[in-house]
């Protein structure tokens, strides 16, 4: 957007996977330091017109006891306007999500994180119901959460991911499975049947974990098919990635998702539609038709560049950086 100028701010812990910023604080430093947070109220307060707070979480450390509630106060009567953006598991209900998905993750009894998961997610709805200003989500899924919010599609380099191969020439094609929450993307629930494929020689398979962001372009560029989540209904940053490297892209996006981005970009989604029944049947359809997969995963870059490059994202949030001064 011309005459907009931006910068962004994280708090790295151990095991974070390296993804570049502005401004990296380490984690001790966020949440102990006392200077460190008067600094930074500072610098925004003086410095800034508009703030996006992500998932909910404070941005100032010890300042204002970590009160979401009371920063956003400070923000808007020093007149800087403020957003909030939700990206996941801040936001998604779970009791809603496993009523409409049948394989959705919050349907696991055993996991012990459910009840923390909801609460969460009702603490933040509350939140932004009080805080009431603008709501952007990063993935379409969640406007069924937050139906007045305004999708701010996820941006990638697409020049970054290109691959010197075209995906589907290799027999038996190449299978990447690379999920940075197992259980979210479904990798227990499919890796018997991808697993057994790979076994009788229909494809090669290789599931990761771990990997540095730097190492994922060569990774996906060595791939022919890419497994992204099948437990969710949407898709997110790595899907992106794997489009615009030209690979095919297989997961589970309901119809929902589907209909909100043709409507978004006149495009029809390309990420095969496969769900934890089906995935086996799918992928050796790919192995017995290759041409007409290839023709899917060729629509990918074009559609990481058109709706995910940065200016369908600029153009959403034009609206909430043209207003300033709040009352």
């Amino acid at each position: 957007n011309p005459g907009v100028g931006a910068t962004n701010q994280q708090y790295r812990g151990v095991g974070d996977f390296g993804f570049p910023s502005d401004e990296t604080v380490p984690v001790t430093v966020f949440a102990r330091s006392g200077r460190w947070a008067r600094g930074q109220v500072s610098a925004v307060l003086n410095g800034f017109t508009h703030v996006m707070v992500e998932a909910e979480r404070p941005i100032f450390g010890k300042a204002f006891k970590s009160d979401v509630r009371r920063e956003a106060a400070a923000m808007r009567f020093a007149g800087l306007r403020v957003a909030m953006a939700a990206h996941g598991s801040d936001l998604r209900l779970p009791s809603r999500h496993r009523e409409r998905e049948e394989w959705s993750p919050f349907g696991d009894e055993d996991w012990e994180l459910l009840p923390v998961l909801e609460r969460q997610a009702q603490d933040h709805r509350s939140l932004l119901t009080d805080l009431a200003v603008p709501v952007f989500v990063s993935t379409p899924d969640l406007v069924d959460d937050w139906p007045t919010a305004t999708w701010l599609p996820v941006v990638v380099d697409p020049a970054q991911w290109q691959s010197a191969h075209e995906a589907l020439r290799r027999s038996p094609p190449v299978v990447v499975h690379a999920p940075s929450n197992p259980r979210i993307k479904g990798t227990d629930l499919i890796r018997h049947d991808v697993q057994r494929l790979a076994d009788q020689g229909v494809i090669e398979y290789r599931e990761l974990s771990g990997i540095p962001a730097a190492r994922m372009p060569a990774i996906y560029g060595e791939a022919d098919i890419v497994l992204d989540q099948f437990r969710l209904g949407s898709y997110g940053v790595a899907a992106v990635e794997s489009m615009a490297a030209g690979r095919l892209v297989m997961g589970h996006v309901r119809d929902s998702v589907r209909d909100h981005v043709r409507r978004a970009s006149g495009l029809d989604l390309p990420i095969v539609q496969a769900t934890v029944a089906t995935l086996t049947d799918v992928l050796r359809d790919v192995v017995a038709r290759p041409e007409h997969y290839r023709a899917i995963a060729a629509q990918g870059p074009h559609f990481a560049h058109t709706l995910h490059d940065g200016r369908a994202s600029a153009e959403a949030l034009a609206g909430f950086l043209s207003e300033r001064n709040p009352v």
